[in-house]
């Protein structure tokens, strides 16, 4: 992805801390982040930067910026794949932004979402958000539901390996309600006190995978019918944003949802999709998205 030219300088700036951290290691961060994730790191982000991967540094033992990015680019996926995880933020929990699952319950209910359609929670985190989806699937159609209909991803396999665990201390439980956690977890005992464990017959209602959705083949089982992304493409450029948005358009069923984060939107896409309020979006069938289904790289689990 072409960048915009910026003045470099191989300045040190200090931030109080053990290593060297150049503009020049700052800028290669950048660049290589934006080029694999999509995510774009203004400036304002460079002490988070020096903050959480000076802790690979670390670990690693290694003393400059300059000496670990010269090691990861000649090095392995796995420590590309630690990198991405690094500069990767998670916040999420059960029934986040409950309007939007009112929707969702309102949409199965009148029953839009057929049998053999996939729900894809893009961007899923450490797992609230497919098993709150689960949930409601769950408790509105019951015996009519296959295995992995919510699709859960996410670019970072560390959040996923948890996400795929399904435990939960308590304090994450707060929204989730009593009949819920009395149906759909399991508390634990003894050592495990405090802790919830997702049901198994929740959980397999729950494929996880890895998916940047800046690759080129996103391996998601249509037809899909329901797509949550929320407060994942506030941290991509509006090019990257337009053209993820244009992919969903072309991926979504006509009569689909949408579901969006608080500060993103459609913007110039209301050919495609129709504001259902609260950044929920209904797919229209006015057009075509951009982007072609093929690209989806989807097909049987």
């Amino acid at each position: 992805m072409p960048q915009q030219q910026e003045c470099r300088t191989d300045r040190a700036e200090p931030l109080g801390i053990d290593f060297e951290f150049t503009d020049d290691d700052f800028y290669r961060i950048r660049d290589l982040i934006q080029s694999h994730a999509g995510i774009h790191l203004g400036h304002n982000k460079r002490a988070m930067v020096y903050s959480r991967l000076g802790r690979r540094l670390r670990k690693l033992g290694i003393a400059s910026f300059r000496e670990y990015l010269e090691r990861m680019e000649s090095g392995t996926a796995e420590e590309l794949a630690t990198f991405i995880n690094s500069l990767t933020t998670n916040l999420t929990y059960f029934y986040r932004e409950a309007h939007h699952f009112a929707v969702l319950r309102e949409f199965v209910q009148n029953g839009k979402l057929p049998w053999d359609s996939t729900i894809w929670s893009a961007g899923c985190s450490t797992g609230e958000e497919p098993y709150s989806i689960a949930m409601v699937l769950a408790s509105a159609l019951r015996p009519q539901l296959h295995v992995g209909q919510v699709v859960a991803s996410d670019i970072d396999t560390a959040v996923l390996e948890h996400a795929e665990r399904g435990i939960y201390p308590a304090e994450r439980m707060k929204n989730v309600p009593p009949a819920d956690l009395k149906r759909f977890f399991l508390g634990g005992r003894g050592g495990n006190a405090g802790l919830f464990k997702v049901r198994p017959e929740l959980k397999r209602l729950v494929a996880f995978r890895q998916i940047n959705l800046h690759d080129k083949r996103w391996p998601v089982r249509t037809p899909v019918k329901v797509i949550f992304c929320r407060n994942v493409m506030i941290y991509f450029d509006a090019p990257a944003r337009r053209r993820i948005l244009e992919r969903f358009g072309a991926l979504l069923d006509p009569g689909g949802l949408l579901f969006l984060g608080h500060s993103e939107n459609v913007a110039d896409l209301g050919e495609v999709f129709q504001p259902l309020g609260r950044t929920a979006y209904l797919r229209t069938d006015r057009r075509a998205a951009g982007g072609a289904r093929a690209d989806n790289g989807g097909g049987d689990d």
